[in-house]
């Protein structure tokens, strides 16, 4: 496990699967320029499918890996790697692109958005594409 940075945002953002940094230059800057532009102070960690597959279970009794958790107290927001590069070649982006997705994603869970209903999804689907061009990211919701 690599030591963790504090990020100017406020977060501290751990590193625990280096494929992260294979596919990602500097994740720390992108991290926190990222939870710096959605107004979020949260810790990251860029871990592995395995750790987030057994966080799953526990915590939501999904025992599969997903994308992106995000848990309330203390503020962080967990990532996937094989996950995260699966969809991102499926979806043909780049890791660095679909990781900024993502963590605009949970930062606004952590600010009390949710998508479990349509409309609470649209409006979810239209802050992010809003904080993605920010970041002069790609809407993903665009081509749907």
């Amino acid at each position: 496990m690599e030591p963790g940075s504090t990020s100017p945002c406020g977060g501290e953002v751990v590193v625990t699967d280096r494929k992260w940094r294979f596919y990602v230059r500097n994740p720390e800057r992108l991290v926190a320029r990222t939870l710096s532009t959605a107004g979020c102070t949260a810790d990251v960690v860029l871990t592995d499918d395995r750790t987030v597959q057994a966080l799953n279970a526990r915590d939501r009794a999904k025992n599969k890996p997903t994308n992106v958790l995000t848990y309330e107290q203390p503020a962080e927001i967990l990532l996937a790697f094989g996950v995260v590069r699966r969809e991102a070649l499926r979806e043909g982006k780049s890791v660095a692109a679909h990781l900024t997705h993502l963590l605009v994603h949970g930062a606004l869970h952590l600010q009390g958005h949710d998508h479990h209903h349509v409309g609470d999804a649209r409006r979810m689907e239209s802050a992010e594409a809003k904080l993605l061009a920010r970041l002069r990211v790609s809407n993903p919701w665009k081509n749907r």
